[in-house]
């Protein structure tokens, strides 16, 4: 059995995927059920040889399908300076979409 796996960016981070993987990356500009293509892959690893790209590998694409556009867990800011009444309040959710990992070619 072969296991390939690559390590692409998109949004400012790295992701090591594989093929049939579910990720949860930044927020792009899709809908649910489109196609999409990182072309920007860093490195291929497989059983047979690893492809390392200076930055990225010549012709090397991963295929993926957006699952779904949403919305992280709630994290909460709190400031807070002893004895000189200053509180603030703040929430934040982060919008990731969800995309399952396709076909990694070379």
């Amino acid at each position: 059995m072969q296991s390939m796996h690559a390590i692409i960016e998109t949004g400012g981070k790295q992701y090591t995927v594989a093929e049939g993987d579910v990720v949860y990356i930044e927020k792009l500009e899709q809908n649910a059920g489109d196609q999409i293509t990182f072309d920007r892959v860093l490195a291929v690893l497989d059983d047979a040889k690893n492809m390392f790209g200076a930055p990225t590998v010549e012709g090397a694409s991963v295929a993926a399908t957006v699952v779904k556009n949403g919305r992280g867990k709630k994290i909460r800011i709190f400031k807070y300076n002893a004895k000189k009444g200053y509180r603030r309040r703040q929430g934040h959710r982060q919008p990731y979409t969800k995309v399952e990992i396709g076909k990694i070619s070379v």
